[in-house]
């Protein structure tokens, strides 16, 4: 077990671990600081030499850190053999416990993007109703009742998706969110209805941009209409909707501002915007140049240029370390965005599980339904109006940058709270689960 002293001053250090991209060998390697822009760099012994791009611009890298202190998962499923990230289950050695959990329901899908994380649509065997019982208990023994993302695939083409919220609900998970393309909830009014009455809290709703030709480059058919009308079912049964954009440079991040300012013209239907820069692993096979990225301090800047400065980049603050930010914010009247300023990450290192309590918190009352449809009393200074007023007219904006091969920080993947739970029912890091060589050869996923 590493020791909380050891762990606090690591973060700080520019030695880390890493793995060749061919041969997915742990090996040495080091956060290279240049200036505002900084690289990991790593040597394998056998296939030499390799340079990523971890971050450019401002705020600078050495601003950007929110140290914790390590609290293991209080049940661990595998024990420590090789070392991280080759032992995930969670064991021992991981520093965070889960703030969301995902489910993959089906690997089925009705799109076949050329950005695909899971590879979907290659595999067409599905879990039953009782393994995703088993999924759930396996959560709740590790870490409790925590958020749920269903996920795939795509979740809606199983029509007992409904049996699968409730059964989460019953479980006691007060919070499941739907990862989706949102084509089924465009379509299918009833479904949607039913997942309401099912439980749904929140659908994740997969949206890259105002312009349908940036769907057709990145999902291979025109979608904004599809969108659209996805979010519009979503509003009539108060199930809260998060836009989720992958960002590829040269295709839509010069559309930053048009996905906020769609959100916010749909708001408070849409709670919030979820940034996503790609990353290299899944369907993407090649070796990522710095142009292939986009950093999460330039996802920052553009927010701000990109909307006038109606949502300010120092509004941002990061959320689990060099991963994330994120910025909450009250729609005022007029239209301009007031910050809620949260200065907990100021105060010094906190608990690794208080974070991940923090964490879900926030996600489940920011992204769930805002009851907008029925009547409002009348205006009062009552605590509880001006609650609801905060939750109703609240809105999030939030970015994560997951690791692939090239740029993964095993000491960063340890703090990972996101965790994809398993065929075989084990807790896995997101970026651990999905990673796979140059080759598109995976650790944890089926080989396809």
């Amino acid at each position: 077990m590493v020791r909380i002293d050891e762990c606090l001053i690591s973060t700080n250090e520019k030695n880390t671990e890493s793995l060749c991209p061919e041969c997915l060998q742990r090996i040495p390697a080091q956060r290279v600081v240049q200036g505002e822009t900084v690289y990991l760099v790593k040597r394998c012994p056998e296939h030499g030499e390799y340079r990523t791009l971890l971050w450019r611009g401002s705020p600078q890298w050495d601003s950007w850190l929110r140290p914790t202190i390590p609290t293991p998962p209080r049940e661990c499923f595998t024990q420590v053999e090789r070392g991280c990230p080759f032992d995930c289950g969670l064991c021992k050695e991981h520093y965070k416990t889960t703030c969301t959990a995902l489910l993959e329901v089906t690997q089925r899908c009705n799109l076949n993007c050329r950005v695909c994380f899971a590879n979907a649509g290659t595999e067409l065997d599905e879990p039953s109703l009782a393994v995703i019982e088993g999924w759930y208990k396996k959560v709740l023994a590790a870490s409790g009742p925590v958020n749920i993302q269903l996920s795939g695939g795509e979740p809606t083409l199983r029509n007992d998706l409904p049996e699968i919220v409730e059964m989460g609900r019953e479980l006691g998970f007060n919070f499941i969110q739907l990862n989706t393309n949102g084509l089924r909830l465009a379509e299918d009014p009833g479904f949607v209805r039913e997942l309401k009455e099912a439980g749904l809290s929140s659908v994740f709703l997969q949206f890259d941009g105002t312009e349908d030709s940036i769907y057709q480059t990145i999902r291979g058919r025109k979608l904004l209409e599809v969108k659209a009308k996805a979010i519009e079912s979503c509003a009539r049964h108060e199930i809260g909707v998060v836009l989720v954009p992958t960002l590829i440079p040269g295709i839509n991040t010069h559309n930053i501002g048009g996905i906020l300012r769609f959100a916010l013209e749909n708001h408070p239907s849409v709670r919030g915007v979820h940034f996503q820069p790609v990353s290299y692993f899944g369907r993407i096979l090649k070796e990522p140049l710095d142009s292939d990225r986009i950093t999460l301090p330039e996802v920052i800047q553009a927010i701000e240029e990109q909307t006038d400065g109606l949502i300010k980049a120092a509004s941002l603050k990061p959320h689990n370390g060099r991963c994330s930010f994120s910025g909450n914010f009250i729609r005022q009247t007029d239209g301009s965005m007031q910050p809620v300023i949260n200065n907990s990450c100021c105060n010094g290192p906190e608990r690794a599980d208080e974070l991940a309590r923090k964490t879900r918190t926030f996600v489940a009352r920011q992204w769930s339904g805002a009851e907008t449809s029925k009547n409002q009393p009348p205006s009062t200074n009552s605590w509880d109006n001006i609650i609801r007023q905060l939750k109703t007219y609240a809105f999030s904006i939030s970015g994560m940058a997951f690791q692939d091969v090239w740029n993964l920080d095993i000491e960063r993947l340890k703090n990972c709270c996101i965790h994809v739970v398993s065929p075989e029912g084990k807790l896995i890091p997101f970026c651990a689960y999905n990673l796979t060589d140059k080759l598109g050869h995976p650790i944890y996923r089926r080989e396809r």
